[in-house]
């Protein structure tokens, strides 16, 4: 199609895309292209009106690509065109009036209360500081819902015993207040007079460390996590932020308001939150189907 390859030399170019992503639209605009030769012939931009892109979009389903692979070519045209009309090389835009398909919510994949209590109850961690920290770590991500970033940033500064409140810094570096309760308090003390035996000097104040002091690592901790999450539950996904899933949706089967898990978990907006609901009634309609008698 005329005018692709000057599109794909402004995003290299003025926009300073990387040649991973201008490839991936260099692809989305060829099948485009393909597809409208097919249909019109000898493509050029003032052939393309909303029929036939809805007409791609249609094809595209029906070769089962994901919502979500169809709205990024879409907004790969989208791009396109928007570059044709600040050049002046088309009156309008075709995709103006053109809604991609819904994408499928993803729900939460989350642990049941009682393979959490199972774990953290029943199964051995092991014996020292690291079956100590490792414990701890699981603990920690189910009792405060905190990320995985937030746990590996936290210093010994952002721990107030006293006030039972832990300061974790977020996304943007927004920083929150998180409390916690006797049981982690207890967990954290043990593991703290046992961390400081072991590992007397530890990496710029780091809470959690390795034996060598150094702060840990992202696929350090996401390996504790899989490893333990092993122990009690066969869902695919056993990640730290499965862990956050789960407090999040153990908060809101305890009867806690919405707007308050959605401040610590530090969400923006409680749209985000609000995925939480449909986890709860998605579990709700499982056990109704498999009870009542007329479902």
């Amino acid at each position: 199609m005329l005018e692709t390859d000057s599109f794909l030399d402004y995003l290299r170019y003025e926009r300073n895309y990387s040649e991973e992503t201008v490839k991936a639209y260099e692809e989305d605009l060829r099948q485009f292209e393909q597809f409208g030769e097919e249909e019109v012939g000898a493509m050029t931009p003032s052939k393309v009106d909303a029929e036939l892109v809805r007409e791609w979009v249609v094809s595209l389903m029906d070769r089962k690509y994901a919502s979500s692979s169809i709205s990024r070519k879409l907004s790969s045209l989208r791009s396109f065109f928007k570059f044709l009309l600040k050049k002046g090389k088309v009156e309008s835009d075709p995709l103006r009036k053109v809604i991609g398909p819904k994408k499928k919510k993803t729900l939460p994949v989350f642990l049941k209360e009682r393979e959490m209590n199972r774990l953290l109850d029943d199964i051995d961690f092991g014996e020292g500081f690291e079956g100590c920290r490792d414990r701890l770590i699981i603990e920690m991500f189910y009792a405060t819902g905190m990320r995985l970033s937030e746990l590996i940033g936290l210093d010994d500064a952002c721990v107030d015993f006293s006030a039972s409140l832990i300061k974790v810094t977020g996304k943007r570096n927004k920083q929150r207040l998180i409390p916690f309760g006797e049981e982690l308090k207890k967990t954290m003390a043990d593991y703290v007079n046992l961390r400081n035996e072991v590992v007397p000097v530890r990496q710029d104040g780091a809470f959690f460390v390795r034996k060598t002091g150094e702060r840990l690592y992202r696929g350090m901790v996401e390996c504790i996590v899989k490893r333990n999450l092993s122990k009690v539950t066969t869902v695919k996904k056993r990640s730290p932020h499965v862990l956050r899933h789960t407090f999040a949706t153990v908060m809101l089967n305890h009867d806690a308001e919405l707007g308050a898990i959605k401040e610590l978990l530090g969400h923006e907006s409680l749209a985000t939150t609000e995925i939480y609901t449909h986890t709860t009634f998605e579990e709700l309609k499982k056990v109704y189907n498999q009870a009542h008698p007329r479902a």
